[in-house]
């Protein structure tokens, strides 16, 4: 006669020390894009200073360096070069600000990648008649530290376990939530100040357009003075209006870069906000249903 297997309890403790797992489902210290190549990593999806202002400046670099030598085997292209290396020095703080805001971008989207991973991993009982009691979740901070190296270095569990840990001194379902909504409160603070950097350089790159335009500008007047007392001397004349013309040149072309280049930035930041806003409404979401959702405490 055989012997009916009973299933293992659902919410039977996890034994060990879970920080001392080496096998994470995600593991933080590995897979955040700054700490990978050895820079202190920022929290959430902030992005350090110093990766991204390496990466700024090497992709400035390799920027220039293509634009020579496309001139010298394509010299047609000339006048494409011409707006980067023969406009006044505007151009190249302009051109660093660019790719020092792309390069912040680009870690922070990788960033955000790392904590969409988040929303995957199910570290709440899956059956419908689970209850979230003071004794169940400290199973299920024991499975969050299970799965994650450091629950706190992530939005989502960095918020479930602020939540959990409270649970011994909480008396109301509704004081879970006060403490869910200013978490997230604070979680959608930080997000917007990590676009402090961003958007000072989408404000300085314009103004280093006007300054080039106002040192255009003034090269062209003073060349046109030289012009007007020249006289009868058409090779002065010649010399001074060709001046002339390059002053406009650069004037309105370190303009159309600088501004070209904060329309793409703001693109790019318009697009990554909504990406981020829409991820926070998914941890909202996932709080609201699998936390104040599951809990049963007693009312004083």
């Amino acid at each position: 006669m055989s012997i009916p297997q009973v299933p293992p309890s659902t919410h039977a403790p996890i034994s060990g020390s879970p920080y001392q797992d080496p096998k994470k489902t995600l593991d933080w210290s590995r897979s955040d894009i700054e700490r990978k190549w050895g820079f202190h990593g920022g929290r959430f999806t902030n992005p350090g200073r110093l990766m991204s202002m390496i990466l700024g400046v090497l992709l400035t670099a390799a920027f220039y360096a293509a634009i020579v030598i496309v001139q010298q085997r394509w010299p047609h292209t000339h006048w494409f070069a011409a707006m980067f290396l023969e406009r006044g020095p505007c151009p190249y703080p302009t051109m660093l600000l660019f790719f020092w805001a792309l390069a912040l971008l680009w870690i922070k989207w990788r960033k955000f990648i790392l904590q969409r991973r988040a929303l995957g991993l199910h570290i709440m009982p899956q059956e419908p008649e689970f209850v979230l009691t003071p004794e169940t979740a400290r199973e299920v901070r024991d499975r969050m530290c299970m799965m994650v190296d450091n629950p706190h270095h992530f939005v989502l569990f960095n918020r479930i376990d602020l939540a959990l840990a409270n649970l011994h001194n909480i008396g109301h379902t509704a004081d879970v939530a006060a403490i869910l909504k200013v978490q997230a409160e604070n979680d959608e603070a930080q997000v917007a100040s990590s676009y402090g950097i961003v958007q000072g350089f989408m404000w300085g790159i314009p103004v280093l357009g006007f300054i080039g335009t106002v040192l255009g500008l003034s090269q062209a007047i003073g060349a046109f003075t030289d012009t007007l007392t020249a006289g009868g001397d058409l090779a002065a004349i010649r010399a001074s209006l060709k001046t002339v013309t390059g002053g406009l040149s650069t004037a309105f072309e370190t303009t159309l870069v600088a501004l070209v280049c904060a329309f793409i930035l703001q693109l790019l930041v318009s697009f990554m906000q909504a990406l981020e806003s829409q991820f926070l409404d998914d941890c909202n979401d996932v709080c609201s249903k699998h936390v104040s959702g599951k809990l049963r405490l007693q009312s004083n």
